[in-house]
């Protein structure tokens, strides 16, 4: 599975798409690449006259690429590439233990890579940081996800 079809799987769209790209992704892990734009709705009123971006739209960028990217390319795998067109797999959070050590201004790059801990019973837990360009820790710690089947109407 390429790295451009499994963000063309992921549930989400702009504004609520922190993804830009994956740089490496297999059984073990991935490693993905975010931007937060300048410009994005949030930053207006996060902290007046000094805006950062806020810790939940960290964890759920981390969560995007580190559990949802990883878990969509561990279940095609699973199935062999042969999923049921009619269930259309999610995976939804269930759990984070996140630490925040620095934080990331407008505009700034970030690259989170996640570390499969398991993947059982629809379940994934992940080991997941996010550096800056860099190379300075943002955030670290575990997230969990499940595996969702929702029918396409």
């Amino acid at each position: 599975m390429k790295h451009s079809e499994i963000i063309a799987q992921l549930p989400y769209k702009a504004p609520f798409l922190f993804v830009d790209s994956l740089e490496q992704v297999d059984k073990d892990g991935v490693v993905g690449t975010y931007q937060f734009k300048e410009d994005s709705y949030f930053y207006k009123g996060h902290f007046k006259n000094n805006p950062i971006t806020p810790g939940v739209l960290l964890t759920e960028c981390m969560a995007q690429i580190g559990v949802v990217s990883l878990g969509l390319f561990l279940i095609q795998k699973e199935a062999k590439g042969n999923i049921d067109i009619t269930l259309k797999p999610r995976i939804a959070m269930s759990n984070t233990t996140i630490d925040f050590y620095a934080s990331v201004s407008p505009g700034e790059s970030v690259t989170v890579k996640s570390e499969k801990i398991y993947f059982r019973f629809g379940k994934l837990r992940c080991k997941v940081s996010m550096m800056s360009s860099q190379q300075e820790l943002i955030a670290k710690g575990t997230i969990d996800g499940m595996i969702v089947k929702q029918i396409i109407q």
